[in-house]
């Protein structure tokens, strides 16, 4: 498989209280991201509000820069890449499909807009280019000449989709493009993204907080919790034996139509920690119910784990939200792998060493 993106040590800091009787604090949004996404891979990325996937997919965008670290683009650097051509790469598609869209232009202009600032093809040819595109994600001509105003949530989300395939980019990034839909509606938006996929070779970022969406999509899944990954494994893996706690946390939390069950209590409490103040150790030990006194004074470190199952590693099973759900005998891909976790549960133990 071919390497098309490549985040090595990638961070990126805030600099907040910039008021007069304010001090300036220093807020780590993004910390130390090492990933690899090869061509036609699909990366979901999760995690709470706050956790720095947004941060993350506007670095990818080369709309801010590494504090730290690099991020490389088929090799090459996304700082040494101008914007137009890195426009050309990757494109985005944002969660709110009617504040994305400009009221004031017409679904065709809008489609044709980045052809337009990236000047490619007369106006005639953007058009034409448009009108394809918007048949392609499902809507026909005469929806070219009306206003964002005048379409449904998911029509505005398949005008953003076309958009962002207008100029034939090789990296989609979609930040919670299905979020702000009908469940039904993000049913037929998933079912397209997976057809596009398919048809143009395109290799996804999807962030999202809903998991289930990401078992739909994603090939691979880093889960992200104060700006850090805490665990990277292939779709099958995470969903089937989950190991860092909080990804168990996470997938414990999906609710289930199941008359009974009720809200799960998934023990993480109310509050998220501060970012501008974060916890000593492993960010994550305050919430933590296996935490240990070596989690509150030394931080994790990823260590690579083999698929459970594997000779010497017991196998494990994790519902999602029931008995019906379990993913203990799904089958597993050739050549699938155990993943990387930060977590002293898999690298020693929770206890001081002395």
């Amino acid at each position: 498989m071919t390497v098309l993106l490549e985040a090595r040590g990638a961070s990126h800091d805030f600099v907040v209280g910039r008021g007069l009787f304010t001090g300036r604090r220093l807020l780590r949004a993004v910390v130390d991201l090492d990933i690899t996404v090869d061509q036609g891979d699909a990366l979901g990325i999760v995690g709470e509000s706050g956790s720095g996937k947004s941060t993350f997919g506007k670095m990818l965008l080369g709309l801010l820069p590494p504090t730290r670290g690099a991020i490389r683009f088929a090799g090459t650097d996304v700082s040494a890449i101008d914007r137009r051509s890195l426009a050309r790469k990757i494109q985005p598609v944002f969660q709110d499909p009617y504040s994305s869209l400009n009221p004031r232009r017409t679904v065709a202009a809008i489609v044709a807009s980045p052809l337009t600032v990236l000047r490619l093809g007369t106006p005639a040819q953007r058009r034409v280019k448009a009108l394809a595109m918007l048949d392609r994600v499902g809507l026909p001509g005469r929806y070219a000449d009306v206003y964002p105003g005048e379409l449904s949530g998911g029509q505005r989300q398949r005008v953003a989709i076309a958009r962002a395939l207008a100029v034939e980019p090789q990296i989609v990034l979609l930040d919670e493009p299905t979020s702000a839909l009908d469940v039904s509606v993000q049913s037929q938006i998933l079912n397209l993204l997976s057809d596009l996929k398919r048809e143009f070779g395109l290799t996804y970022i999807f962030i999202s907080h809903n998991l289930a969406v990401i078992e739909h999509i994603a090939t691979q899944v880093a889960v992200m919790y104060l700006g850090r990954i805490v665990e990277f494994a292939p779709r099958d893996t995470l969903f089937s034996a989950p190991r860092h706690p909080y990804t168990q946390a996470l997938l414990a939390s999906v609710l289930t139509p199941e008359p009974g069950l009720g809200v799960p209590d998934i023990g993480l409490g109310l509050a998220f920690p501060n970012p501008l103040d974060p916890p000593p150790g492993c960010g994550f030990h305050p919430r933590c119910p296996q935490a240990g006194p070596r989690c509150r004074a030394e931080a994790p470190r990823a260590v690579n784990l083999p698929h459970p199952g594997s000779a010497g590693v017991p196998p494990a099973s994790f519902s999602l939200a029931s008995p019906e759900k379990m993913r203990a005998g799904r089958p597993r891909s050739q050549g699938e792998r155990g993943g990387l976790v930060a977590c002293h549960i898999h690298d020693g133990g929770t206890a001081l060493v002395a």
